[in-house]
């Protein structure tokens, strides 16, 4: 395990899928794609791609009453991620049950190089995802719970429910800024931003 992924943060998504809270599911390190690196879409079921903001964390964070700021705190590095999301019974009709039963449909996920600490502000960062040079989806910051750093709170928190927490090193996929896109082969999909360096993936 090297990290966590919180889904279904946006209107967007929540709208797409018809479910109107968030889930959770862990990151392995089999799903982690190098960026510029290449997915097989033979090895996915029903793939779907979304531009993500996400966090490596510094220190430990648990319990019930972690604050936004002991996260902001915690936070050792920013990232653009794209997440490929998949799910064994299809999107049609999914369900939250459905959802956390498969691993909040987690299939990859492609980071870009880390920034430093936490980017300040990130509420305002405007995320747009191309297909193959064309923009094909945008959104801000401020779609993943108003701020992505809630979408690591609403994590922590639910973790310490479970009587867990995120360790030092953990990544965090925080949410997508916009609606789902279906991948196909051949495709380039890049995640963008103006402060944070791209996420690129190639799909085979």
């Amino acid at each position: 395990m090297v990290g966590h992924k919180v889904g279904l943060t946006s209107a967007a998504m929540q709208e797409q899928f018809g479910i109107d809270q968030p889930d959770s599911g862990l990151l392995l390190d089999y799903m982690a794609v190098e960026t510029d690196g290449e997915l097989r879409l033979g090895d996915l079921v029903a793939p779907r791609v979304e531009g993500e903001l996400a966090f490596r964390l510094g220190s430990d964070l648990a319990g019930a009453d972690v604050s936004e700021e002991a996260i902001r705190d915690a936070v050792d590095g920013t990232f653009l991620a794209l997440e490929v999301i998949d799910s064994r019974y299809g999107f049609e009709g999914l369900t939250l049950v459905d959802s956390v039963a498969d691993n909040a449909a987690c299939g990859r996920f492609v980071l870009g190089a880390a920034v430093a600490g936490l980017v300040p502000e990130l509420g305002g960062e405007h995320l747009t995802l191309t297909v193959d040079g064309a923009v094909a989806a945008s959104g801000f910051g401020r779609a993943i719970l108003g701020d992505p750093i809630r979408s690591v709170a609403w994590l922590v928190h639910r973790l310490a429910a479970c009587g867990t927490g995120l360790r030092a090193g953990d990544v965090v996929l925080a949410g997508a800024v916009h609606a789902s896109l279906p991948l196909s082969a051949g495709q380039t999909v890049a995640a963008g931003s103006a402060r944070l360096p791209q996420a690129v993936l190639h799909v085979a």
